[in-house]
C-alpha cells in the first residue's frame, strides 16, 4: 500500500468500544472535529483493528472510526473481533461440520453479546458495518514500517497478496475457513490472533478471563529461545515449572522469527500493560487493555526506521485528564 510520504502517522491499539477514551486520544494528538469528522491538518490515523465487543460505546466508536476512513482521515485493519462478527453471521460451506463459519457457543456469544445488544435497535447500521468489514485490509506494508492484528508471517502473507492484493478477503474466503486446516483458515488465525503452542505433557491452564486452556500465546520475534518462558506472550503467566522447561530443538525451529533487521512492525491484540514502550526496537504492540481500564495507546510515526520511546502517547482510562 503506497502511503503519502509527507504525512505523519498515529498508529491506535484496541479501542474494543471506548469511544469515549477514544475521543481523549484524538484531543491529545492535535486532531479535532470538524464536519461531523475526527481531522488533523498534518496526520493520520490508523487504527489496528477491534473496534468492536466488550465495551460501553460500541456502536459510537465504529461510527467514529468509519467516519474517519471514509473521509480520507484514517486507516483501519480487520482485527479478530471484527472477523468473529463476520463469522458469526455467515452461514459456513457444507461440509464444514457447522452452521456458521465462527460456532455460536455459549463462549463466542459472550464475547460477541454486547455488540450486538448495541446494534439490537440499529439493524440497518450493523448490516453496513458488516459490510464494511469486509474492506479492512489484514495487513498493511508501507515499506518503512507494517501494521497487523496480532502477528506478521511473510510466508503466509505473500501468497494472501497474489489473491488480494489489497489484504482485503471476501466472503468466499471467510467460508472457507470454517474448514479446520485450511489456508484460509491458517492464515486469518496466524495473522489475527498470533502464534501459540501448546503446553507441554497434556496440562491446562485457566486465566483470568476464567477460560481453560491447552496453549499459551508465543512471542514471534524471540532470538534464541531455550525455555517455555523465554516465548511467552500473554497476560496470564505460564506456571514456574513449564516456564522453566527446556523447548527441543524441533520447538525451536519451528518458532517463527521476524528480524530485528526488519521494517518497524505495530501490532495490537495481546492485552499489554504498564507503560507503553517498544518490545525491541523494530516492534511495538499496541493494545493496553483499555477496555479494562487500561490505556488507550498511540504511536506518532514520522521517517524514523527504529522506535522512539518517546513517541508512545496515552489516555490512562481510570484518569483520562493525566498528562502523558
Amino acid at each position: 500500500m503506497q502511503l503519502d510520504p509527507s504525512r505523519g502517522y498515529d498508529l491506535i491499539g484496541d479501542i474494543h468500544g471506548c469511544a469515549t477514551t477514544l475521543v481523549h486520544l484524538l484531543e491529545r494528538l492535535g486532531y479535532r472535529r470538524q464536519n461531523g469528522v475526527w481531522r488533523h491538518p498534518q496526520r493520520m490515523a490508523i487504527f489496528l483493528g477491534d473496534l468492536i465487543d466488550r465495551g460501553p460505546h460500541i456502536r459510537e466508536a465504529v461510527h467514529l472510526v468509519h467516519d474517519m476512513v471514509r473521509a480520507g482521515e484514517a486507516l483501519c485493519i480487520m482485527g479478530n473481533h471484527e472477523f468473529n462478527a463476520l463469522g458469526w453471521m455467515t452461514p459456513a460451506p457444507p461440509g464444514s461440520g457447522r452452521d456458521y463459519v465462527r460456532e455460536r457457543t455459549e463462549r463466542h456469544a459472550l464475547l460477541i453479546n454486547e455488540t450486538l445488544t448495541q446494534f439490537e435497535a440499529y439493524p440497518d447500521e450493523w448490516r453496513d458495518f458488516l459490510a464494511w468489514f469486509y474492506e479492512l485490509p489484514l495487513f498493511i506494508d508501507a515499506g518503512h514500517f507494517r501494521v497487523v492484528h496480532a502477528c506478521w508471517d511473510e510466508g503466509m502473507i505473500a501468497p494472501l497478496r497474489q489473491q488480494f492484493p489489497n489484504g482485503c478477503i471476501d466472503e468466499h474466503f471467510l467460508q472457507a475457513s470454517a474448514v479446520p486446516g485450511s489456508y484460509a483458515c491458517t492464515v486469518l488465525d496466524r495473522l489475527l490472533r498470533g502464534t501459540d503452542m501448546r503446553l507441554p505433557n497434556g496440562l491446562n491452564m485457566t486465566g483470568g478471563d476464567g477460560l481453560t486452556r491447552s496453549f499459551f500465546r508465543t512471542k514471534f520475534w524471540e532470538d534464541n529461545p531455550q525455555t517455555y518462558g523465554d516465548i511467552q506472550f500473554q497476560p496470564d503467566a505460564l506456571p514456574e515449572s513449564v516456564a522453566h522447561m527446556p523447548l527441543s530443538e524441533r520447538q525451536k525451529t519451528e518458532l517463527l522469527m521476524y528480524g530485528a533487521d526488519q521494517p518497524l512492525l505495530f501490532v495490537g491484540h495481546y492485552w499489554r500493560s504498564g507503560v507503553p514502550a517498544p518490545i525491541r526496537p523494530n516492534l511495538a504492540c499496541l493494545d493496553y487493555s483499555a477496555v479494562l481500564a487500561g490505556k488507550l495507546v498511540a504511536y506518532r510515526l514520522d521517517q524514523e526506521t527504529r522506535l522512539d520511546p518517546r513517541k508512545f502517547v496515552w489516555v490512562d482510562v481510570e484518569n483520562p485528564g493525566a498528562l502523558q
